[in-house]
């Protein structure tokens, strides 16, 4: 609340003081680094940090937050030199002016990270982080290198993984310091060294997690170069799987921890037993199938691959069939005689009695042809009368005397010539 009197400057509040100081002081600056000693380090149970910041001649109150404390890899402590990346603010409850803190690093780090960009932009430009040049692993290695401190936790990691997964394969340590000066050096030797033996087919270079300046030999130019110039494939895990390197850039496969360097180097014995297994019984059941087809055809061979006896027997059943169905086919031939010689003599009595019946129709017919017969008739005294034109006469009308006629009888003839005609019925 602020109480105004006229021709008097307003009356502020303490809260509206430290609300328009809190203002002016966030406004005014911006997000920056200071850097300084921790002193007085605390961490409360809700997560938070605090602690001061200070240096020879001044100190500062500062408060990072659970929610950035959180990221913090390694743990604040009291005379510990570091830079912290914050806010300039005032907590308005005491009237406090403090940071608020982002993000710390222990001092020289941000030397540290400029140096590393510039090393990166210049081996990249280089072509030193080219993945077409980057090489497969290959998938059954005869011998593993290592390059690291045979002190190292990661080094028990990576032998205890490759015990586990590819016990065949032999391992060859060649050793390195990882951290501090001179460490890149010894670094890359050990990879120039593994390249002159060519003893291996593939080099795990790693070390366990830590913080930059633990990790930096990994990021040194002649560590770059070693791996660049190695004709071995190499798998880099250096670090955490939040820790990028050099020479995770350089190395043909980086990988986000030496456990998972071994594991990419490394053929995995379990399950290509299982997959050999698999195929095992694939190809049993292949050959049974092909030897069940084979037997089935031998079979069908055998059957017809016949010894010359066995040949001629066949054949004799053969025949013995064919003229079973011929007789089946054909007739009876006595019974077909037989049945013909009843035929004959159905067939001879059916003859003669047609014939018998034939000759008495014959006969009668003939009898009855007798009655019209006209030689007959003439031999009862009757004769036939035809003119000169051969026609019969029934008549003597149309003739006349002189007319010549020619006389038929039963037995003989005659020619005369009318000398009178008398009328029909005369």
């Amino acid at each position: 609340m602020t109480l105004e009197l006229p021709g008097i400057a307003p009356v502020l509040t303490v809260s509206e003081l430290n609300r328009r100081v809190r203002a002016l002081l966030e406004n005014q600056f911006e997000m920056l680094w200071v850097s300084g000693e921790l002193s007085n380090v605390k961490r409360a149970a809700s997560g938070h940090w605090y602690f001061c910041l200070k240096d020879a001649s001044a100190q500062i109150e500062c408060a990072m937050f659970r929610a950035r404390a959180q990221f913090l890899d390694f743990r604040p402590e009291d005379g510990l030199r570091v830079e912290v990346l914050a806010r300039v603010t005032l907590y308005e409850a005491r009237g406090n002016y403090q940071l608020a803190v982002e993000e710390i690093r222990k001092a020289g780090l941000g030397a540290l990270y400029e140096a590393f960009e510039k090393l990166k932009a210049k081996l990249d430009a280089e072509g030193l982080f080219e993945a077409a040049r980057k090489r497969s692993l290959p998938r059954f290695p005869r011998r593993i290198g290592i390059v690291t401190s045979p002190a190292a936790a990661a080094l028990r990691d990576v032998l205890t993984t490759l015990g586990r997964r590819a016990p065949m394969v032999p391992v060859v340590i060649y050793p390195a310091q990882v951290q501090g000066e001179g460490a890149g050096a010894q670094v890359a030797r050990a990879i120039a060294a593994a390249n002159a033996r060519a003893e291996c087919d593939v080099l795990i270079v790693c070390r366990g997690g830590g913080s930059l300046e633990d990790l930096w030999a990994f990021n040194e130019e002649v560590v770059a170069r070693a791996i660049f110039a190695s004709r071995l494939p190499v798998v880099s895990g250096v670090g955490h799987e939040t820790d990028f390197s050099i020479a995770d850039f350089v190395a043909d496969l980086r990988a986000p921890t030496p456990t998972a360097a071994a594991v990419a180097a490394s053929p995995d014995r379990a399950a290509l037993l299982q997959q050999l297994a698999s195929e095992r019984r694939r190809l049993a059941r292949d050959l049974r199938r092909i030897v069940e087809n084979g037997s089935q055809r031998l079979d069908g061979a055998a059957r017809r691959l016949l010894t010359p006896a066995q040949r001629i027997a066949h054949d004799r059943e053969r025949l013995a069939q064919h003229a079973r169905r011929l007789r089946r086919a054909l007739p009876d031939l006595a019974a077909a005689r037989r049945e013909l010689a009843r035929a004959a003599r159905r067939l001879a009595g059916g003859a003669a009695r047609s014939a018998s019946g034939r000759a008495r129709e014959l006969a009668a017919l003939a009898a009855s042809l007798g009655h019209l017969d006209p030689t007959q008739v003439l031999a009862r005294g009757y004769s036939i009368v035809r003119d000169a034109g051969g026609h019969v006469r029934r008549s003597s009308a149309g003739l006349a005397a002189g007319d010549l006629l020619d006389v038929t009888f039963s037995e003989g003839g005659a020619e005369t010539a009318v000398r009178a005609t008398r009328p029909p019925g005369k």
